[in-house]
């Protein structure tokens, strides 16, 4: 397995359309994994600035979307302990999109489809028993 495969995050090719339309739209964005307040438990697209991390956030990495610039993906620190054994998609689905986050009025909404890390991604992130 390359290095470059070793990631937390990926995007699913119909999320990374929807997010190259999106960058189109708005500017470079970001996603936040929601922890369940307003919109359940959604991936949350912001432009850039308009949510601020902070020292209680982790950075998951990097979605490639085929533009310039990558999507950074954070969660919360406190989710991210329930979550650091899983590899996470971005997926995209027909729906009403979250009320804060930037697909909202397209008629689709942005979800995580997760899986257990393997082996290797386990070892590579420090977690292999």
């Amino acid at each position: 397995m390359s290095e470059q495969t070793l990631s937390r995050v990926a995007v699913s090719e119909d999320a990374a359309t929807l997010l190259r339309t999106l960058t189109a739209q708005h500017g470079p964005l970001m996603i936040h994994q929601s922890g369940g307040c307003c919109d359940g438990s959604s991936p949350m697209c912001y432009p850039v600035g308009m949510f601020l991390t902070g020292p209680g956030d982790v950075k998951l990495g990097d979605l490639d979307a085929g533009l310039d610039d990558p999507i950074e993906m954070f969660m919360s620190e406190s989710q991210f302990e329930y979550w650091k054994y899983t590899h996470l998609t971005v997926d995209v689905v027909p729906g009403r999109g979250a009320g804060f986050s930037v697909e909202g009025p397209t008629g689709m909404r942005f979800l995580i489809r997760s899986r257990m890390l393997d082996d290797a991604e386990l070892a590579h992130f420090g977690l292999a028993p």
